[in-house]
């Protein structure tokens, strides 16, 4: 795995309206296609990260696409400033709108929609195909976050050529690479968030159990006309 992209200013206000409209026409252009899907297999996984906080996947959103080539582990977390108690509830439903604001983004693979934890604050673990790519969605979508965001609590980090499950599902390994084992990430996974069992089936990949042998059948009972001659 290569460095990870520590975070850097939002973009310039009118590239970023720009780029969130040309989002909003793919998005649009994909929707049509039914090339946007809602996967179930990970929803209700609890997540414990090495800040002490837990968060829960209440949605994944995949678009059909290419294999990727350059993948990249895109975490990003923020806190909204109204949103309190039911109003939690609320947010989770209508926040599907928000697709429009991500899923036409060059690049773009998945993302896990994580549930606010005990401080309010929410996630969303993404894999993209190009680490500069992820980077560029990252700052653009941090000014929409600004207009609805505590002062300060917006943050992103980009770890290049590494998939979602496998962070997942080795966070010990990426905590090593980065150099980041026991400082308290808000972005890293305390422990191993997925299994193979659990990729298997996210995949499709569960193999049928073997078939069991045919039970060796009896001979033939004899027919009542036998050769000629007898």
């Amino acid at each position: 795995m290569d460095n990870i992209v520590i975070e850097k200013p939002p973009v310039a206000a009118w590239p970023a309206i720009e780029a969130l409209a040309n989002c909003a026409a793919t998005t649009g252009a994909l929707l049509a296609a039914r090339r946007i899907h809602l996967p179930r297999a990970r929803v209700g996984r609890r997540i414990r990260f090495a800040d002490g906080s837990t968060a829960s996947v209440y949605r994944e959103t995949v678009v059909d696409r290419g294999p990727t080539r350059e993948p990249a582990v895109l975490v990003v977390c923020f806190r909204l400033v109204l949103v309190r108690g039911r109003g939690h509830a609320l947010f989770r439903l209508e926040s599907i709108l928000n697709t429009a604001l991500f899923a036409g983004f060059p690049g773009y693979v998945s993302k896990l929609w994580m549930t606010h934890d005990s401080r309010n604050t929410y996630r969303g673990i993404y894999e993209w195909d190009g680490p500069a790519l992820a980077e560029n969605y990252a700052r653009t979508l941090w000014r929409v976050l600004a207009l609805v965001c505590a002062r300060g609590s917006i943050h992103y980090r980009v770890l290049p050529g590494l998939r979602r499950d496998d962070f997942l599902r080795d966070p010990d390994a990426v905590a090593q690479a980065v150099g980041a084992a026991g400082d308290g990430a808000w972005w890293l996974p305390a422990r191993p968030a997925l299994s193979e069992a659990v990729l298997a089936v996210s995949q499709g990949s569960v193999r049928s159990p073997a078939p069991t042998a045919a039970a060796p059948r009896s001979p033939a009972p004899p027919t009542a006309s036998g050769p000629a001659g007898t």
